[in-house]
């Protein structure tokens, strides 16, 4: 069996990475070409390029890639009509998964394509749902809410869960050995975690070094500790320089260990703030877009939060520091309340349990049953064929 597969984030790298070793476990002779990051070249992969590029928010950022992404898209296709593999499975990145499954349909018509992490329609643009019908043979939801939006649409859709926040619902660590671990001692401990991409570092240096810097000042023995994504860790050392706290940056396994420990978290807007949430550390999210960006977001998005946690609720249970309020002078008085101890502590510790319950699904591991959903689909369990091919439109 050869399954090509396309991840160009670090949380679909992480993503890819759980689903290559759940396959293999099923079928011990898979092959996978295509594209990827550091984790699933881990498992295996030689990526056809590098993905770094691709790691941009934003229709600005977006249309200064597209030449870029047209090429990848074409020698993802080329690769699939010259390497016959099974299926090819397109990892998040909703744009360019769309311009490479319409590449696929072009030049590799034959191989089966499926979409794992289903575009957000009940948050923004949810017309999306009736592409991925026309599009792909199958669509993997991390949520089970979301199934019915593609079902509707006509998409053969299957509740797979997130590998991610079973991780984090079910890691447990002994908090002293981990700060014994890291020569944190036994003061507060506060975790920050400034994102997975090279701009969200750059836009939210300024504002969580300050914000940090007031809040050493107000909290006693105040040490930091910095989970990496796998895509910055090499940058962090730099980006750290002058932090207060004498920063300590932990990877790998001990990110989760991290978020476990701390007793809060200063977090860009994320997959990060979802995984603190699951695990009950209370936290502060904030994020800065340029002006286009924002424009953009404002125009499509349905929501009225950013921090999933805080979608469920349909209130701030996270505070939440966006844009222009993404500032030291508002998020430090937040942070600080949380670090001290006090209401706004409790009230995240008591709501955050029952938001977060049902968001990792069951006691299979979510990889594995996107590998089930692969490899049902591939065997014909009525799978959804896209409802006309390239040459059938006008």
């Amino acid at each position: 069996m050869k399954i090509l597969l396309c991840a160009l984030e670090a949380s679909a790298d992480a993503l890819g990475a759980a689903l290559m070793k759940a396959l293999r476990e099923n079928r011990p002779d898979v092959e996978f070409i295509g594209c990827g990051g550091a984790l699933m070249e881990k498992q295996g992969l030689k990526s056809l390029f590098d993905i770094a590029p691709f790691s941009v928010l934003g229709p600005v950022a977006a249309l200064s890639l597209l030449p870029r992404a047209l090429k990848a898209a074409d020698a993802l296709a080329e690769l699939a009509a010259e390497e016959k593999p099974s299926c090819a499975i397109f990892i998040d990145s909703w744009s360019f998964a769309r311009i490479a499954a319409e590449k696929f349909e072009r030049k590799a018509p034959e191989v089966k394509r499926f979409k794992y992490v289903a575009p957000q329609v009940w948050a923004s643009r949810p017309k999306r749902a009736e592409k991925a019908a026309r599009l792909f043979n199958g669509v993997m939801c991390l949520f089970d809410f979301e199934t019915p939006y593609f079902e509707k649409a006509g998409a053969k859709a299957r509740f797979v869960g997130h590998p991610g926040f079973q991780a984090a619902r079910d890691r447990k660590i002994d908090r002293a050995v981990f700060r014994r671990k890291f020569g944190l001692g036994e003061g507060p401990l506060l975790a920050v975690l400034p994102g997975s991409r090279a701009s969200e570092l750059a836009r939210l240096g300024a504002p969580f070094r300050e914000t940090v810097q007031r809040a050493a000042e107000a909290v006693s023995d105040l040490r930091i500790v910095i989970p990496a994504a796998p895509s910055v860790a090499k940058d962090l050392p730099d980006y750290l320089a002058g932090w207060p706290g004498a920063p300590v940056i932990v990877e790998g396994e001990d990110r989760l260990d991290a978020f476990a420990a701390a007793d809060a978290a200063l977090a860009a807007s994320g997959t990060a703030a979802a995984e603190l949430a699951i695990m009950g550390t209370p936290m502060v999210i904030a994020y800065k877009l340029d002006f286009l960006t924002e424009m953009w977001v404002r125009a499509i998005f349905t929501i009225r939060y950013a921090a999933l946690a805080n979608i469920a609720a349909d209130r701030e249970v996270i505070p939440e520091f966006l844009q222009r309020r993404c500032r030291a002078d508002l998020m430090a008085p937040a942070l600080i309340a949380l670090l001290e101890g006090g209401p706004a502590r409790e009230a995240q510790l008591s709501a955050l349990p029952e938001i977060v319950r049902g968001w990792t699904g069951g006691a299979r591991p979510a990889a594995e049953m996107a590998a089930d959903a692969v490899l049902d689909w591939l065997k014909g369990e009525k799978a959804q064929m896209p409802i006309e091919s390239a040459a059938e439109r006008p």
